[in-house]
């Protein structure tokens, strides 16, 4: 081979080299999956249950209602819907409020993977009257364009969907004959059916800090309280 032939073949194959290293240059780097969020974890888990007249299958462990199915779509280690500190006279819907109010965790607007209260939904103190508080919880699914909410929940003996809409909350169906309300209330002797929207009491998000602390920082902080307090004897 010439030299000219040389020559020409190796700036070709620099040129060649040059155009890669350019085009790896120009190449979006490799993103990196997104972290599962707690809400998005929580609400797979509950769509998966759609259908079973059972909890006990999945955990025997917690109440077979609604806020045992809430508690164990978001049950993860150091992280429980309930507070620590749950009185008798208190049920779990009542004392996750509670403890989403005190991490400052409530909201008015519902979004995929947030909590929904309801209020009154039956008629818990026997009495007839819509006077029972925070009754039932469930998860939000989605937010339809039209206002509609679908959510998880557990009711009637099975976990399954239902609908509200704050915008019409005492409509059932639209012109369309779409349902904008399922029924969430049954009629009662002093009282008629109430629908999903009309017992809406609030939401809640979850994240991590519905997380109780790593034990080993509970021990050194409780350390360090006491260290401060022999300091101060002194």
């Amino acid at each position: 081979m010439g030299r000219g032939v040389w020559v020409g073949a190796w700036v070709s194959a620099l040129l060649m080299w040059g155009g890669a290293a350019q085009a790896a240059n120009r190449a979006p780097a490799t993103k990196k999956a997104a972290p599962v969020v707690l809400a998005d974890r929580a609400l797979w888990r509950a769509r998966s249950w759609v259908g079973l007249t059972t909890l006990a299958s999945v955990n025997p462990t917690v109440s077979d209602d609604c806020s045992g199915m809430t508690r164990l779509a978001f049950q993860q280690r150091r992280l429980d819907l309930l507070p620590d500190d749950v009185s008798p006279d208190e049920n779990g819907v009542t004392a996750i409020h509670r403890k989403a109010s005190a991490l400052g965790m409530l909201t008015d607007t519902p979004t995929p993977g947030t909590l929904v209260f309801f209020q009154n939904t039956f008629d818990r103190n026997r009495d007839g009257l819509l006077n029972d508080g925070l009754t039932h919880i469930g998860i939000v699914e989605r937010v339809g364009a039209d206002g509609t909410v679908t959510f998880v929940h557990k009711s009637g003996g099975r976990v399954k969907r239902s609908r509200f809409n704050l915008q019409q909350p005492e409509v059932r169906r639209d012109a369309k004959g779409q349902v904008l309300n399922d029924w969430l209330r049954r009629q009662g002797k002093k009282t008629r059916g109430y629908l999903a929207g009309e017992l809406v009491a609030g939401f809640a998000a979850v994240d991590e800090r519905w997380r109780s602390p790593e034990p080993q920082r509970v021990a050194s902080a409780r350390l360090a309280v006491k260290d401060d307090a022999r300091g101060a004897r002194r």
